[in-house]
């Protein structure tokens, strides 16, 4: 049998095992997810759907100290950011409850043409069927909400593979799940290596796949996927920030150091480029690179840490290369450029990188914020819009003409004014365009995208 080990992201201590699921034990998972869902009089009504998913909110309202620790612990996240995804979660939840009652379709008017006179029409909405569920490490516990909360809301049965980092939010979630009298085959938890998961993935009784996690991942497994089988990618974006000569630098700065640090830039849309107009450049990194060096990096499940590690200490050695890369590219350090430990990486800003450099045209996914100044607008738009990710972005400025201009010539998802790149509520739409990303996020989103409509027409007799 072979085990996956899970471990602290802050210093790799052993946390548990857990077993990995052969190929046979997850076509058996396939089999009984389509077994119930093909079994109508197995499926939930509405009202045991909204108990179900009621006492699943209760229950983590319950342990929700608990659950923030383990997502610290697992993944790394600070404390005090864990606490803000466990209620995120429970949220989302009441989100997919709410949601449950918009499921209905619509009287379809069959007398416009003479060909359709006397008959009745209506629609009705049902699950689309079987839902495999491919989530990431960041958020190990709200994104399975996102993915999974919609399937039970519709009526889909779903099997979920977390993260191989941060599997124990995720099974935990699934154990909530059955606690609140889901049977198991409508929510199974799928910890496997990439090469069984992606037998799942392809299976073709799979009705519906969503994805968080890489682009590369992403759009393979979207290549493979059998014809018929809907998806849903969430991938990550290079997020920029255009701040005008008009900005309040006192507003930027705090709000630009949570959008680039949190979770140690360990976020799809983290602030990574950041604009700024040459006028005011030298008085924002003036601001700026104090209020960096003043984070607090450490331990995650210390109340006091602001930046804790990176999810594995490959990934430490990667953004260390990455910025070192920039360096010898002509970039300078303003603050940070090293490693803390295998496992923390220095909260960094570099000053102008080259636009061919790795920091300027790839997701860094750490801690690592670069700036560059800009002359004009037009300039700064241009080069915000360089790159193939698209997906948040923002701007800073007083001006709301300017304000809407930027707005307006950004190629992004979303573009946020006077506020950081990674802002999101969640219910709001969440995508990425390009290779960002394929379909809408969000839990409504997510739930109508997981049901089909049915029509049924009805011939009068007379």
């Amino acid at each position: 049998m072979s085990m996956l080990r899970v471990e602290q992201a802050y210093d790799g201590e052993l946390i548990t095992e857990i077993a990995l699921k052969t190929p046979e034990e997850v076509d058996a998972m396939m089999t009984a997810a389509m077994r119930v869902y093909r079994d109508r009089a197995s499926w939930l009504p509405a009202y045991r759907r909204i108990e179900i998913l009621k006492s699943v909110a209760g229950q983590m309202s319950a342990q929700a100290q608990d659950l923030a620790l383990l997502i610290a612990r697992e993944g790394g996240k600070p404390l005090m950011d864990a606490r803000v995804e466990v209620a995120r979660a429970i949220h989302g939840i009441e989100l997919a409850i709410e949601g449950i009652s918009h499921l209905h379709g619509e009287q379809v008017p069959m007398d416009l043409t003479a060909a359709g006179a006397g008959r009745i029409a209506f629609s009705r909405t049902e699950p689309i069927g079987p839902v495999v569920a491919v989530s990431a490490f960041n958020h190990p516990l709200n994104l399975i909400v996102h993915q999974v909360a919609p399937a039970i809301a519709t009526g889909c049965p779903v099997i979920v593979k977390p993260a191989g980092t941060t599997p124990l939010s995720c099974q935990k979630f699934v154990e909530m799940v059955h606690k609140a009298g889901l049977p198991e085959d409508w929510c199974q938890f799928c910890p496997a290596k990439a090469s069984v998961a992606e037998g799942l993935i392809t299976d073709p009784r799979t009705a519906f796949f969503t994805f968080i996690g890489s682009a590369r991942v992403g759009w393979y497994l979207r290549s493979k996927l059998a014809p018929g089988t809907r998806c849903a990618l969430e991938h990550g974006g290079v997020a920029p920030v255009i701040i005008c000569d008009d900005a309040d630098i006192t507003a930027v700065v705090p709000s630009l150091v949570k959008g680039g640090y949190y979770h140690a830039g360990q976020v799809c849309v983290s602030t990574q480029r950041i604009y700024v107009d040459n006028k005011i450049k030298a008085d924002f990194v003036a601001a700026f690179k104090p209020a960096v060096e003043a984070l607090i990096t450490g331990d995650p499940t210390s109340d006091k840490t602001e930046v804790g590690p990176l999810i594995q200490p490959g990934e430490v050695t990667r953004v260390e290369q990455w910025v070192s890369e920039a360096v010898d590219m002509g970039a300078g350090i303003i603050t940070g450029g090293s490693r803390i430990s295998t496992r923390v990486y220095q909260p960094t800003i570099v000053d102008e990188p080259s636009p061919e450099a790795t920091l300027s045209t790839s997701e860094v996914f750490g801690p690592v914020t670069s700036i560059y100044g800009f002359d004009t607008i037009e300039q700064a738009i241009d080069r915000a819009n360089s790159l193939p990710t698209m997906f948040q972005s923002a701007t800073f400025t007083r001006d709301l003409d300017r304000a809407m201009y930027i707005a307006d010539n950004l190629l992004a998802s979303a573009v946020m004014i006077n506020d950081h790149t990674a802002f999101r509520v969640d219910w709001m739409a969440f995508a990425g365009r390009g290779v960002s990303g394929y379909g809408v996020g969000g839990i409504g989103h997510t739930m109508s995208e997981m049901v089909e409509e049915k029509l049924t027409v009805i011939k009068r007799s007379t």
